[in-house]
């Protein structure tokens, strides 16, 4: 047993690990508060998006709600393990904590593999959903309006993949190709945007991708923090038999 100098000295280094962890948990708390009503909105909102992306990546809004639930139940309980001082729930904190971390950089290394397929399977689907295009108000083809308005773009590579398809044999181009709003292009190309949207989508994702790693890295090197401020106050009070009732 420590003596009571000695226990006396490690109260103060105790206590600021406790704060900055306490501090830290908070923060990680609210990024799981974050990931669910980001999981939450995406369910609601882009449910259509992500079904032109993949079938399975309509899953994803789940992935975030279940992540953020993990992430506020592990920050609840890091909090209390944090206020309880307790050296065997902190190293289960720092356990969970590492689990994460190990998941996270599986999930990146699969995206970074898999992204060409990515975009194939991306480009397949919109292909797909342009054939099958009726203007009638089905999950895909609102979705097909909507990046097309949104991103001043027509078709998958240009405005010439829209005469292969039913709807343009039909009417002609949909009025979400046109330039200018409330117009009713029929057949005339002069109307409609010329850029293909794939390409369009490919090209502000491949532009963002700096700044997503920026941010994955970030959020990597945030649970390193984690699991070693848990770890260091697991050991303190385990070497110097200090608890707090």
């Amino acid at each position: 047993m420590a003596s009571p100098s000695r226990r006396l000295q490690t109260k103060p280094v105790i206590t600021c690990f406790k704060s900055v962890l306490l501090i830290y948990t908070f923060i990680f708390w609210i990024t799981g508060v974050i990931l669910l009503a980001v999981g939450i909105w995406g369910k609601v909102s882009l449910e259509n998006y992500f079904s032109l992306l993949n079938e399975k990546a309509t899953n994803v809004p789940f992935v975030l709600i279940g992540t953020g639930t993990v992430i506020i139940l592990l920050g609840t309980f890091g909090c209390f393990a944090t206020c309880r001082a307790s050296a065997w729930m902190l190293k289960l904190y720092a356990m969970f904590l590492t689990l994460i971390f190990l998941v996270e950089l599986v999930a990146a290394i699969v995206g970074f593999v898999f992204r060409h397929e990515i975009k194939n399977s991306f480009k397949n689907n919109y292909e797909k959903a342009l054939k099958q295009y009726n203007a009638t108000g089905d999950y895909r083809s609102d979705a097909v309006d909507k990046i097309q308005s949104m991103l001043h773009c027509c078709g998958v590579t240009n405005y010439r993949d829209w005469k292969d398809t039913n709807y343009y044999s039909e009417k002609g181009f949909p009025e979400s190709c046109c330039k200018l709003e409330d117009c009713s292009p029929q057949r005339d190309a002069d109307k409609v945007n010329n850029e293909g949207c794939f390409i369009m989508v490919m090209t502000i994702i491949e532009s963002e991708m700096g700044v997503v790693a920026g941010i994955s890295f970030g959020v990597a090197c945030f649970q390193l923090i984690g699991i070693f401020l848990a770890y260091c106050l697991s050991r303190a009070i385990t070497n110097n038999q200090y608890e707090i009732v």
